[in-house]
């Protein structure tokens, strides 16, 4: 159960790839997640607000947040122009009752984009009052090339924004210290995804416990902190051959975040110190 006035624990909808954007409703809604995070890609029902404003009532599960279709294989979905591919997502986000969006660093090839970047995220946050939280991401490793794709790097926290999402497979994949850019993000951390990865250079969004990543020292420093953001499980399950294979990631997912979301037990104070003298009974006379 998820603990009185704890972050809520959400499902991205790419968590269940191939599966479409509807499965990752009937799951969260199956498993008990407290919400879903809309990955905008390929698929058409995920590029639908109208959609997936259906798929939210009829399963009961709200969207908190929307990833905006900034990877690679999505630079076509919503425009070829990434600022309306920001603008749609925001408004998406408003349509829906999200919080957040996700978005990705610019690519370096997006030089004209890379320039107003950051004044775009600024400005659409104020203006709509949904925090855009910028993902760390990671290099990009082809035999003994090591390149970064990103401009002007993988870590947001280097250019400075006001909200951040942390992703615990990226840190694995781009060998940072993970605690440490949390510290890093300190307060303009808004959103997290919870995964794992064992070090190596593919990003495997893991489930978390199965790689290297403090995915249980992350969660309680935010229980700790008094974290207010999502917590999304963003898990790849597609090697899994049935939906009941799936389902069962999804669910030692969800498990994690909610057994390491609880805040540390601190000791209660003692009624009487353990120096004070204890009053003797005086004879009566």
């Amino acid at each position: 159960m998820r603990p009185e006035q704890g972050p809520p624990v959400a499902l991205s909808t790419a968590s269940v790839y191939p599966e479409p954007v509807a499965a990752g409703f009937e799951l969260a809604a199956e498993l008990g997640y407290d919400a879903v995070e809309l990955m905008v890609w390929g698929d058409r029902v995920s590029q639908d607000v109208a959609a997936v404003g259906k798929l939210a009532e009829r399963h009961g599960v709200p969207v908190i947040a929307v990833h905006a279709p900034c990877l690679a294989v999505t630079q076509r979905v919503w425009g070829a122009d990434p600022i309306v591919r920001i603008r749609r997502s925001v408004a998406a986000a408003q349509r829906l009752g999200a919080t957040t969006v996700v978005l990705h660093p610019p690519f370096r090839w997006q030089r004209q984009y890379a320039a107003r970047f950051a004044d775009e995220v600024a400005r659409a946050g104020e203006v709509a009052g949904v925090a855009l939280a910028v993902e760390n991401m990671f290099p990009v490793v082809r035999g003994r090339v090591r390149t970064v794709p990103y401009e002007p790097g993988f870590d947001p926290t280097e250019v400075g924004h006001r909200h951040y999402t942390l992703d615990l497979s990226h840190t694995a994949t781009a060998g940072v210290d993970a605690l440490a850019l949390l510290e890093r993000m300190g307060a303009g951390l808004s959103h997290l995804h919870l995964a794992d990865g064992s070090g190596g250079p593919r990003d495997e969004h893991l489930v978390p416990g199965r790689g290297t990543q403090p995915c249980a020292e992350v969660l309680q420093r935010l229980a700790d902190t008094g974290y207010r953001g999502a917590v999304v499980a963003e898990v790849s399950t597609r090697r899994c051959r049935t939906r009941y294979e799936r389902a069962e990631l999804l669910a030692r997912s969800l498990l994690f975040a909610r057994l390491h979301l609880q805040p540390t037990e601190r000791p209660t104070e003692p009624t009487e110190p353990p120096t004070a003298r204890r009053e003797v009974a005086r004879p009566t006379v």
